[in-house]
């Protein structure tokens, strides 16, 4: 097989060609506002989005803002949040965070990397979702177990860990299309490239991949 391209040479085409296959990739979180995306986020840690998605239409009624949710104590949270994982920690991160939001922005979810990094529960990773989608803030790639896997498979980064993934792919396409290729790998990684049987012979871009159509071991 020829050597394949650099990551930086065939990261354009991989973003056109995914972006093809997958025109309406999108959040896959239900939410209506950015405090509620703050916290489905939160919530899909160790979780998948269609659990958190059927938690928190309940939950959200109960807790629509900040204030309302800044208001209690996290055990009065857990109950509507126990089917999504370690429950308890997620149910103080959301009391916890909802509290600076009332105390530091008025109950509103503020538009900086440095600022969202402040809030209990919140990584890079949920920074980086919110202000993609609530605020199109390209601020950084949203690395999740898809982009992560893809990344190694596709030999875009050297790297197994997010934090060092995340720099290496915002060097191979322009910033405003970091959290595209973010979520065009995640669409793929679900529908294609996945963690058990990925479908290799069948993918689409197997001649950018290094694998060459052959099964990922």
């Amino acid at each position: 097989m020829p050597r394949l391209a650099s990551a930086r040479s065939r990261a354009p085409e991989l973003l056109e060609r995914l972006g093809a296959l997958y025109p309406h990739a999108t959040c896959s979180l239900d939410w209506r506002t950015p405090y509620e995306l703050l916290v489905a986020t939160m919530l899909s840690a160790q979780c998948t989005d269609a659990r958190v998605n059927m938690v928190t239409p309940a939950l959200f009624e109960r807790f629509p803002n900040a204030a309302a949710a800044a208001a209690v104590e996290p055990a009065e949270v857990e109950p509507y949040v126990q089917s999504t994982g370690f429950f308890r920690n997620k149910a103080k991160a959301i009391v916890g965070s909802s509290r600076l939001l009332m105390e530091h922005h008025g109950g509103e979810v503020p538009r900086t990397m440095e600022e969202l990094l402040v809030l209990p529960g919140v990584a890079r990773k949920t920074a980086s979702v919110v202000l993609a989608w609530c605020f199109g803030i390209n601020a950084g790639v949203t690395v999740d177990t898809h982009v992560s896997r893809l990344a190694q498979r596709l030999k875009l980064s050297r790297h197994s860990e997010p934090r060092r993934i995340e720099p290496d792919l915002m060097k191979l396409v322009p910033q405003a299309h970091w959290q595209d290729l973010s979520i065009r790998l995640i669409f793929h990684g679900r529908a294609v490239c996945t963690a058990r049987s990925p479908r290799c012979g069948s993918c689409p871009i197997a001649d950018l991949c290094p694998m060459g159509g052959k099964p990922a071991g």
